[in-house]
């Protein structure tokens, strides 16, 4: 005979008291069903849908390299420049979008978040996803592009690439956490992050080379490349130049910066620290969206 159970027999637990991104575990299907309404929402009323995942960075990519690579003469400095551009380009333009779209997430779905009681950590990793899926169709055109110019990495390049773009998600996943939980409270969130994004094209390898920024570090002290080799983004563009660039020009590591190996550990320890922090403040905040929208 089975025993009916009421409601209120289970435990009500306080909005930021719950699992945190366990959650994603949990709540999976959720987050499809939020992944699936962001991409519908995005695209509503759209004649090309989910192609200008590849108009933005294909215009992106033409401006830059006729800019840089002809006017600036990039061209002649770098071997087989169009790569080495969209390599660098496929991975701030993921940093970007998952960045700036998290940060919106809390906000942008403030109906949803007045309403009922979810897991609000599902809305910056819905984000993430999304950012994912308009990666991935880039990446197919970066490797058919390397692939047209020779492209055979070895199973270490693709490894580290992989790894290098976790390392990435992770960061970016922190940021969002952070940055979303403060924008319910201060909007200027928003402005601030725009600048973020905009100064992660230049702050990174994408348009240039680091020998470049070495060059100018050791003219002043050598102080000013390990503060640029600090920022997880600038190793993440190196392994991906590494891994779709080079095995294009037939180099066999010089690409690299010195002591790459400490720099993406680094970078590791930077993300995981982003994640931690960012999910400490989002977790402290999240009682307060409801209120706060």
């Amino acid at each position: 005979m089975s025993v009916q159970t009421s409601p209120l027999d289970h435990p009500w637990r306080e909005p930021g008291k719950g699992r945190g991104l366990a959650e994603i575990v949990y709540r999976f299907y959720l987050l499809k069903l939020i992944v699936h309404k962001d991409l519908r929402v995005r695209y509503r009323g759209s004649i090309l849908g989910m192609l200008w995942s590849y108009v933005k960075p294909a215009v992106q990519f033409v401006v830059f390299y006729f800019a840089v690579g002809e006017f600036l003469r990039m061209n002649d400095r770098v071997d087989n420049y169009a790569i080495y551009l969209f390599s660098g380009i496929v991975i701030v333009n993921f940093f970007t979008e998952s960045f700036g779209n998290a940060t919106r997430s809390i906000a942008g779905n403030y109906a949803l978040v007045k309403k009922i009681y979810l897991p609000r950590e599902l809305f910056p990793v819905s984000a993430l996803w999304v950012a994912a899926i308009h990666f991935f169709p880039q990446l197919v055109v970066l490797i058919i592009g390397a692939l047209l110019f020779g492209w055979a990495p070895t199973f270490l390049q693709l490894l580290a690439a992989v790894g290098a773009l976790i390392i990435l998600a992770i960061f970016c996943l922190g940021l969002g956490l952070l940055f979303g939980a403060i924008n319910v409270l201060f909007r200027d969130a928003e402005n601030l992050v725009d600048l973020f994004v905009m100064v992660a094209t230049w702050a990174s390898p994408v348009l240039y080379t680091w020998q470049q920024v070495f060059s100018v570090s050791e003219k002043n002290g050598g102080w000013l490349f390990p503060i640029y080799m600090l920022n997880p983004i600038t190793p993440v563009v190196e392994v991906f130049h590494w891994a779709f660039w080079e095995p294009t020009i037939g180099a066999t590591g010089e690409s690299l910066p010195p002591n790459m190996a400490m720099w993406m550990g680094i970078a590791t320890v930077v993300s995981l620290a982003t994640l931690a922090l960012g999910e400490y403040v989002f977790r402290r905040l999240d009682g307060r969206f409801a209120q706060e929208l």
